[in-house]
């Protein structure tokens, strides 16, 4: 776990990897990014809250937040760490270890806790998993990011994405060669966006029902800061994989204004 001794400071291999990520981006598709983080949180303490809608999103969310001059850690599953080379990569890069159904999945809570504390930005995904709402919309998430923020009272800025699902399939590496041959022939837009920081000061840390609602607030902002990028498919996806299964138990009731 990170000591607040000494702010953390994001590795050059990390920073090179995110310039890698905008090539990649740039050879499957069209990278849109509107909205901005402001300059005093670039560099800390900050919460990044992303929707979560295809495998590809980690190379976007790279790729975008390189434009924004943002080098976040991000909270990744531990099966990610567990790979024999892609593990040492991500520690190597600061990324915090997520093992999500053990009785670890705390630990991590605590980690990010304290990153943010030494000063870092830290990428969440307040879902909790790739999204299989039929309309793509953002999902009920979980109470982690909310319990996070409440924690080290650092601001909360919602990122919403659009088009990585057109680039690599829900169930990739299966269907994944086709995606990006697909991809680089059409070259979809992938649209980005910042949306306005959130802060959550007037929950009361450890308040029964406080990280409930502050999720909440969280997942809307995510859908507003998404609306406007999808204005001509408010309702459903125009391309739809066949491979993602659909799943309305954690359907969020808000839907953007209009």
């Amino acid at each position: 776990m990170d000591t607040p001794t000494a702010p953390w400071r994001p590795p050059l291999f990390w920073r090179a990897a995110q310039v890698l990520a905008r090539l990649v981006v740039a050879l499957l598709a069209r990278l849109e990014v509107s909205g901005d983080v402001p300059a005093h949180l670039r560099r800390g303490p900050l919460i990044l809250a992303a929707n979560h809608i295809s495998p590809f999103d980690p190379i976007v969310l790279a790729a975008a937040c390189r434009a924004r001059g943002v080098a976040p850690r991000i909270m990744a599953t531990g099966g990610l760490f567990r790979a024999p080379v892609v593990g040492a990569l991500m520690r190597h890069a600061g990324h915090l270890r997520v093992d999500r159904g053990t009785a670890a999945v705390h630990r991590a809570l605590d980690d990010a806790a304290a990153a943010v504390a030494r000063g870092s930005v830290v990428l969440v995904y307040p879902e909790g998993r790739i999204g299989l709402d039929p309309g793509l919309w953002p999902e009920r998430g979980k109470t982690g990011a909310a319990r996070l923020a409440l924690a080290c009272g650092a601001p909360v800025v919602p990122v919403a994405q659009w088009g990585s699902h057109e680039v690599l399939p829900y169930r990739a590496p299966r269907g994944m060669l086709r995606g990006i041959a697909r991809s680089v022939l059409r070259r979809p837009v992938i649209r980005v966006r910042f949306g306005e920081p959130l802060g959550l000061h007037d929950l009361a840390h450890g308040t029964p029902g406080a990280a409930r609602l502050g999720t909440d607030r969280i997942i809307d902002a995510i859908t507003d800061t998404l609306a406007p990028l999808r204005p001509d498919e408010p309702d459903r996806p125009r391309h739809v994989d066949p491979g993602r299964p659909v799943d309305t138990s954690r359907a969020h009731r808000r839907r953007p204004p209009g």
